[in-house]
């Protein structure tokens, strides 16, 4: 087989006659004329063609990739950047779930206590149980009984009395006083840090609009266990209004809304409800106001 292909190459220039014939003799040979050259030529340009296509495939497609050593620095440069992008957004899911536990837990009525700070502790000690006038902490109570409650429920909320002028720092962003978010309503049960309820409980008339204290965005609307269908609007400032017991929602999570714009319907819903009522409640940066003291005819 070598020696043929060496008299080929060795006659490259000249017309060569290949006869095929039956290894026995037997049957008809036959002749094929060629010429060396031209097969050279051909075989050399397919070999160069299919050299051209390999290098195209792995200059222009993903296979460069598999090359040993080949782009090596900027494919670590991607995967550093990649991963800060990941921790990123890692911390930043974190945080915003941590936010919506922390606003669940508030809407719920399922407040962690916090101990009081010291200012609290020494100018209850020094005023003889005199309630206190800041946001140091809960308001003081007299008596054993009073002392005990305030231990149990160390409740980071303070309840402002009209009468010692408290109520006239107004709640930042809101315009105060305030309107009442029903229209028809009273009040039957008040603000009560010692129990728990940081909130008023207003009775209404099922199917009554209730509307928004202020401007702000709708930050929760959303079904809880014991306050039925509830809705809270974040305000400037810090300040959080939160409407419970509706019988339905008429805004959305991230809803934009205006003073006494209609955000809820009233009704009966929630496992903790006697009958139909509204269950409002004000905070401002996590402490739990008194409402009575922010709105007009409460």
């Amino acid at each position: 087989m070598w020696s043929f292909f060496a008299d080929l190459v060795q006659k490259v220039g000249t017309e060569q006659t290949i006869v095929v014939m039956d290894a026995e003799g037997v049957g008809k040979t036959r002749r094929h004329h060629v010429r060396p050259s031209r097969m050279v030529t051909m075989w050399g340009g397919s070999l160069a063609a299919a050299g051209l296509l390999a290098a195209l495939l792995v200059a222009f497609t993903p296979l460069r990739t598999q090359i040993p050593g080949y782009g090596t620095e900027e494919m670590k440069e991607s995967a550093r950047l990649n991963t800060l992008r990941v921790r990123a957004l890692q911390d930043s899911i974190a945080a915003q779930r941590d936010y919506i536990q922390r606003l669940r837990r508030l809407i719920t009525g399922r407040v962690e206590p916090a101990p009081p700070s010291d200012g609290a502790r020494s100018e209850s000690g020094a005023g003889g149980g005199a309630v206190a006038t800041g946001d140091a902490g809960p308001p003081a109570s007299e008596g054993p009984s009073g002392a005990s409650a305030r231990n149990a429920h160390q409740q980071p909320a303070f309840a402002p009395s009209p009468r010692s002028g408290a109520a006239a720092s107004a709640p930042g962003g809101l315009s105060f006083p305030l309107s009442p978010p029903v229209a028809n309503g009273f009040p039957t049960r008040g603000f009560d840090v010692a129990t728990g309820h940081y909130g008023i409980d207003v009775a209404v008339s099922e199917g009554d609009y209730v509307r928004s204290v202020g401007d702000g965005y709708v930050v929760w609307a959303d079904w809880a266990q014991d306050g039925g269908y509830t809705i809270a609007v974040q305000h400037a400032g810090g300040y959080l209004s939160v409407y419970k017991h509706n019988k339905r929602l008429l805004k959305q999570l991230g809803d934009r809304v205006t003073a006494q714009e209609p955000v809820a319907v009233t009704g009966n819903t929630g496992a903790v409800t006697t009958g139909p009522h509204l269950h409002f409640e004000l905070w401002q940066n996590g402490l739990a106001q008194g409402p009575d003291a922010y709105i007009a005819g409460w």
